[in-house]
């Protein structure tokens, strides 16, 4: 009854809160990583940004993570590989500012065994496997201006799963940008933390928005 009722209240009064409104990333299994080829582009780590979106039937946190490292590679106008490193321990919760003991609670949260358990795992690492023109098939892509697909390896506390997901790529003089808006289910990387739908008011959502904005410079 309590679910019931938690499920009528948030349909009145439009308080459950559910992963934005994004593209869902195709998840499979792991596939071969090969070298890029052409020229290099430094990552600018201070430029870049990965920020996140968790969400639950009473709210949602905003946050992000800083790269350690990235380099992508470019032949003839178009991204052939590439890797980022990810800093897990830099997680940081950006909406809590005001309340320093619950931003404070919130990250040890997110950083300890129950999820991405940082200490163990400092790094996560995203691997290209593959990145192709976008052409649109019927499928709505909420990407605006969509240009590539990107496939890649995302390693998470040592699973490794393969993503797709649409993104905005530009080649200009010597730079590189790219930009992506999607979701993606955070138990397939083990984190199943209060996933289970039982849970009413407990629940935190399994679907994470994931948006970043790489910048790469050529080396």
């Amino acid at each position: 009854m309590r679910y019931i009722l938690l499920i009528a209240g948030c349909i009145t009064a439009g308080a459950c809160q559910q992963a934005p409104r994004a593209d869902e990333a195709k998840i499979s299994e792991a596939r071969s990583v090969q070298e890029g080829v052409g020229t290099a582009y430094q990552v600018d780590v201070d430029k870049s940004s990965l920020q996140w979106i968790g969400t639950k039937p009473t709210g949602k946190h905003t946050g992000r993570f800083q790269l350690t490292s990235g380099t992508l590679y470019v032949k003839d106008s178009m991204v052939t590989g590439g890797q980022f490193v990810i800093n897990i321990a830099s997680l940081e919760d950006l909406d809590l500012a005001a309340d320093t003991a619950m931003k404070h609670k919130l990250e040890r949260e997110l950083k300890s065994p129950l999820f991405f358990d940082a200490a163990k795992y400092p790094t996560a690492t995203f691997a290209i496997t593959g990145v192709d023109t976008y052409r649109p098939d019927g499928t709505d892509v909420l990407l605006k201006d969509a240009t590539h697909t990107i496939q890649g390896n995302l390693t998470i506390k040592e699973v490794t799963k393969n993503i797709t997901f649409p993104a905005r790529i530009a080649i200009i003089n010597d730079q590189v940008t790219a930009h992506a808006n999607f979701n993606m289910d955070r138990t397939l990387w083990g984190m199943t933390y209060r996933a289970d739908k039982s849970l009413q008011d407990k629940l935190i959502n399994s679907m994470v928005n994931i948006q970043f904005s790489i910048v790469a410079q050529r080396q």
